[in-house]
């Protein structure tokens, strides 16, 4: 017997698991760029199920899941609403099937940082990482997807130029800085990619006061980078050194500008606290989009799509520098439970692309950035890649760890000018120790430095400095750090700065002498403190003196045992460094009036006035 009268019944949903709560976690931070994980509460990248904006971001992510796998349904729905009706009552299906109900809106939530960030920014608490080495961010640079990279070497203007990374243009086959030569070349193609450099010095604002001040100091800064480069440093063109700071919005816009025309993969290298991700926040182009071609890009789209509306086709959208075309797959398709090992790579996927994203944790504490940070903009335009920070020397080690965020400078330091006589020392929070070398000269000293000093004698300040004895003086070294104290060398004070330390004497000013005629000079130098500050140290010498000491020296009259010295002692002998001075104490205090606004007369000299009165009594 034959049914001629059939029901056709709509498909049943399928219940569909539950997932995971790592399933709906971002698939790194965007404070630290940490890899997401749940195991282990000390490392970076831990997301625990207890804070809120955890539990809304997954709880938004599922929802968003559950909505594409209902896309089935969905397609189903839509072709059942558009249906002949007298098709539907024939198969069984009623009206309600009809409707169509929308997913309500939501705006999609920022990626909420992991719980070392949150720790970080709100508790002041955290370990640092394991800072990578220069090989590893070789390795990450050689997986750059673009065509066009340009580094932006960042240096730190409080121990410049100590965070300098020697060789970084070898290391990364960037092509070398141009040399003065007219002739010389714009730049070369490397393995089909082009990379190029720029030195960016942070935190200017540690400097001086003013902007017009530390422009001004450009000068002295490209001749400091010079000598630092060493014998490669002295032909070649330094047009691409930039003196800005984040703090005071000092030519951080012309830098976002260059960015954002630049284009392409921008990668930030540098040491530890250098200011990168507080530089980051500041440069990054935020919110920009109106050079993008819509049309093209909906043009291309439209190319991909082989079935169905064209409007509904996705589209990837990639700047030039791309090595991705338009209209190719997504380099990182989604997250998933499990991943090839195979196909991991150092360089993390990026992220999708928003006006304003979520910015990296700017902190003090050396090692914030755990893994590379990547951030598009233009509409694939360009990125800007936030690297780790490389090791800048482990003086935090020998300091108490209530005290180790105190090495970094903050803010701009107001130096006093103290005086170091014969026989004294100069301490620096129990980490430093500087001492005369030359006799019978008295050593002036402006601690550029967030360290207490002090100054006292030398047996005592050497006692102290090794903890052979304690004393009431402020000190922030760990329990067991006298031993392993050491001198890290003899610094010479080789550079004449007469005309600028004699005030009144050589000033236009004033008296306006001549700097040969007068019968001293002053040598100074400036001791840097890896990742601390400076010290700037000057002597006044007679030129009787000093020529004394050349005609009883060597016939070599430009020997440089002519000039006073220092012994520098550090922990292990390391983390010091000197370079020419900067005249940094001269930069903080007031202008002097300049003649032409001196309106009053100067007071009379009252000297011989006791004597020529009692000459005309004598008289009378």
């Amino acid at each position: 017997m034959r049914l001629y009268s059939t029901t056709v019944s709509p498909p049943e949903r399928e219940s569909s698991p539950i997932p995971s709560f790592a399933s709906g976690l971002p698939r790194t931070c965007p404070g630290c760029g940490a890899y997401s994980q749940t195991l282990n509460p000390e490392e970076a990248g831990f997301y625990s199920a207890s804070r809120k904006s955890i539990k809304a971001f997954v709880a938004s992510q599922h929802a968003s899941t559950r909505q594409a796998s209902e896309a089935e349904d969905h397609t189903y729905t839509t072709i059942v609403a558009h249906a002949d009706p007298s098709l539907l009552l024939s198969l069984g299906l009623d009206e309600e099937s009809q409707s169509e109900e929308e997913p309500p809106s939501k705006e999609a939530l920022d990626a909420p940082i992991c719980g070392r960030c949150h720790d970080l920014l709100h508790h002041h608490r955290g370990v640092s990482i394991l800072h990578p080495t220069l090989q590893s961010i070789q390795d990450i640079f050689s997986e750059s997807p673009y065509k066009h990279n340009h580094i932006y070497h960042i240096l730190d203007a409080a121990d410049f130029p100590l965070s300098l990374i020697p060789q970084l243009q070898q290391h990364l086959s960037i092509v070398p800085q141009r040399s003065q030569n007219r002739r010389s070349k714009l730049g070369k193609f490397h393995h089909d990619s082009k990379a190029e450099m720029s030195f960016i010095i942070t935190r200017s604002d540690l400097l001086a006061p003013k902007k017009q001040q530390v422009d001004s100091m450009m000068p002295y800064l490209l001749q400091v980078l010079r000598d630092a480069l060493g014998s490669s440093g002295r032909d070649i063109r330094l047009g691409n050194v930039r003196c800005v700071s984040s703090k005071r919005g000092w030519w951080t816009k012309e830098l976002k500008e260059a960015i954002w025309k630049r284009g392409g993969g921008g990668w930030m290298v540098g040491k530890v606290n250098v200011g990168k991700s507080n530089l980051f926040e500041n440069v990054f182009p935020k919110g920009r989009n109106e050079d993008i071609s819509f049309g093209a890009l909906r043009f291309a789209a439209g190319k991909t799509a082989n079935i169905g509306d064209d409007r509904m086709a996705p589209h990837w959208p990639h700047g030039a520098g791309s090595r991705h075309q338009v209209g190719s797959e997504p380099p990182f398709a989604g997250r998933g439970e499990f991943e090839d090992p195979q196909k991991l790579s150092l360089l993390p996927p990026v992220p999708a692309e928003r006006p304003y994203p979520v910015m990296p944790v700017v902190s003090s504490l050396p090692g914030t950035t755990a893994s590379p940070i990547r951030l598009p903009f233009g509409g694939g335009k360009g990125e800007l890649i936030d690297l780790p920070g490389l090791s800048r020397g482990n003086l935090e080690h020998y300091v108490r760890e209530e005290h180790r965020l105190d090495l970094v400078m903050r803010q701009r330091i107001k130096a006093e000018q103290i005086s170091v006589k014969p026989g004294q020392s100069l301490l620096i929070g129990g980490l430093i120790r500087i001492e005369c070398m030359t006799p019978d000269v008295v050593l002036l000293a402006c601690p550029f430095v967030p360290l207490p000093y002090h100054v006292t004698s030398t047996e005592k300040a050497s006692a102290i400095h090794t903890q052979q004895v304690s004393s009431g003086i402020a000190t922030i070294t760990s329990s067991d750090t006298g031993g392993k104290m050491a001198s890290a060398g003899v610094f010479r004070l080789e550079w004449d700065v007469t005309k600028q330390r004699t005030g009144p004497l050589t000033s236009s000013a004033g008296i306006g002498l001549k700097a040969d005629i007068l019968p001293f000079i002053v040598f100074s130098a400036d001791i840097l403190v890896e990742g601390c500050g400076w010290i700037e140290l000057s002597v006044q010498v007679r030129k009787r003196a000093l020529e004394a000491a050349r005609a009883s020296g060597t016939e070599n009259t430009t020997d440089k045992s002519i000039f006073p010295a220092v012994e520098v002692f550090s922990p292990e002998g390391k983390h010091i460094g000197i370079r020419r001075p900067m005249n940094a104490w001269m930069l903080g205090g007031s202008r002097p009036l300049p003649v032409s606004r001196k309106t009053s007369r100067p007071r009379r000299s009252m000297k011989g006035v006791k004597k020529s009165l009692k000459l005309a009594k004598r008289k009378v």
